[in-house]
């Protein structure tokens, strides 16, 4: 009898620590805007520049983990990633100038890149396809735990600091998880796919013990059907991998164009154009941040019941909605007390669908051999997306702050066309079976 394939809840939430971090060090950022634009002096555009500063770092990991990932294992490289969390938070709440914040920035942004490509690769090749979206979607969960944490860090500190000292200790605290992602990451084993491709089978053998994957011989077999232990050299490439990669690229950046992340970067300024204080403000992010962890939450429960299609054509129909609602407010100049209803309605929407969805999806699509090359790719799709819109965001702001989403709603309008036509569904799909569903799944 074939024992029933399980796994190590250890090894997911040690991954999934990443995403807690890239969280923390996303939205961390929202609560010291001010103090840096009065420290150093900045314009909008030096603004947007200062924000961005990680955005390129995490270009350049995201760009830069799939191969090392591919070529020395997920679980060894996002050790090194730890370590680039602990420098970034130590150095960047130690600048004493506006160029050395930008380095430290961009060192914690390669950490956000890295560890958006291999911790999503690592969860999925240790899940079974039953639990993977709920598994892998542990890492979207930690990311928008990470964000209420930074939200909440970002309150207490301003409430028990002087302005001087506030700005540096909120940028400090992201040190303290960083050392526990790495700690947790010396306890568990490489990806017994990743040690297959290399033709490490005793390793592999007894790294599927020790998650608790199944019986060793009987998981190796399923494994190698697929030819996965010679793909060690494999390539990615648009003549082999059309179909995956077209379709990383349209997650990557349509999760981007929703406005997701400069609405996260930049709510506390957008809470303030609507006349809200200071207080108030960080109080109504810590409301948006409790908003994205529930429905976040709420995803992963039905994930790998409903499918990933569905839940992304009703999450960008819904975020279109909200976006348009949040447009009119500041078109029109009123209605300001439904600015943070319309704002938790477009986190919940997005939290159900593509927030929940892109990490799982990009980890699933692609060949053992090549995945965490693709995953690198969609990643650093939604990255370039990122650093471009967050730098803009500002510019546009300052002008009219009705125009940036009026853009976001119409690219949501989109996504419902593209997801639509072009997206199959890959819910309970095997790994190794992945490319001939691809090709073959319409809906």
């Amino acid at each position: 009898m074939v024992e029933k394939p399980t796994f190590s809840m250890t090894a997911v939430v040690a991954a999934s620590l990443g995403g807690l971090l890239f969280g923390f060090d996303t939205a961390v950022i929202s609560g010291v805007t001010g103090a840096l634009r009065d420290t150093f002096n900045l314009s909008a555009i030096g603004l947007g520049a200062a924000v961005s500063a990680a955005l390129w770092g995490t270009l350049a990991g995201a760009l830069g983990a799939g191969k090392p990932g591919d070529a020395f294992g997920s679980r060894t490289v996002l050790l090194w990633v730890a370590v680039l969390y602990i420098l970034s938070a130590l150095g960047c709440s130690l600048s004493q100038n506006l160029e050395s914040l930008f380095f430290f920035r961009f060192i914690g942004g390669l950490a956000i890149g890295g560890s958006s490509v291999l911790a999503p690769v690592y969860i999925s090749e240790v899940s079974p396809a039953e639990r993977r979206g709920f598994l892998v979607g542990l890492f979207q969960f930690n990311i928008v735990l990470g964000i209420l944490a930074a939200y909440l860090s970002n309150f207490l500190v301003g409430q028990l600091a002087g302005d001087a000292l506030a700005w540096r200790l909120k940028l400090a605290v992201a040190a303290i998880p960083a050392v526990v992602f790495l700690l947790t990451l010396l306890r568990i084993p490489h990806s017994p796919r990743w040690l297959l491709t290399r033709g490490r089978l005793e390793e592999a053998r007894a790294a599927i013990a020790r998650l608790h994957m199944g019986a060793p011989d009987a998981v190796i077999a399923e494994i190698s059907r697929h030819g996965s232990r010679s793909e060690g050299a494999a390539r990615l490439c648009w003549r082999q991998h059309r179909k995956p990669i077209l379709l990383a690229l349209f997650i990557g950046m349509f999760n981007q164009l929703s406005g997701i992340n400069a609405i996260l970067y930049y709510l506390n300024d957008i809470f303030a154009a609507a006349g809200f204080d200071s207080l108030s403000a960080d109080v109504q992010s810590v409301a948006v941040g409790v908003a994205n962890l529930l429905a976040t939450a709420a995803a992963m429960a039905v994930i790998d019941r409903v499918g990933r299609k569905p839940l992304l054509l009703a999450g960008a129909a819904g975020t279109c909605a909200a976006l348009v609602c949040v447009a009119a407010i500041y078109a029109s100049g009123r209605g300001e007390a439904l600015l943070l209803p319309c704002l938790i309605g477009f986190i919940i929407f997005f939290a159900v669908s593509q927030g929940a969805v892109i990490w799982v999806y990009l980890s699933e699509i692609f060949p053992t051999s090549v995945r965490a090359r693709g995953q690198a790719l969609g990643s650093a799709t939604h990255w370039i997306m990122n650093a471009l819109i967050s730098f803009a965001f500002p510019v546009i702001a300052a002008q009219t702050l009705a125009l940036p989403f009026w853009f976001f709603a119409a690219a949501m309008a989109a996504q419902v066309l593209v997801v639509w036509k072009v997206f199959p569904e890959t819910r309970g799909v095997q790994l190794e079976d992945m490319e001939a569903a691809l090709t073959s799944r319409t809906a």
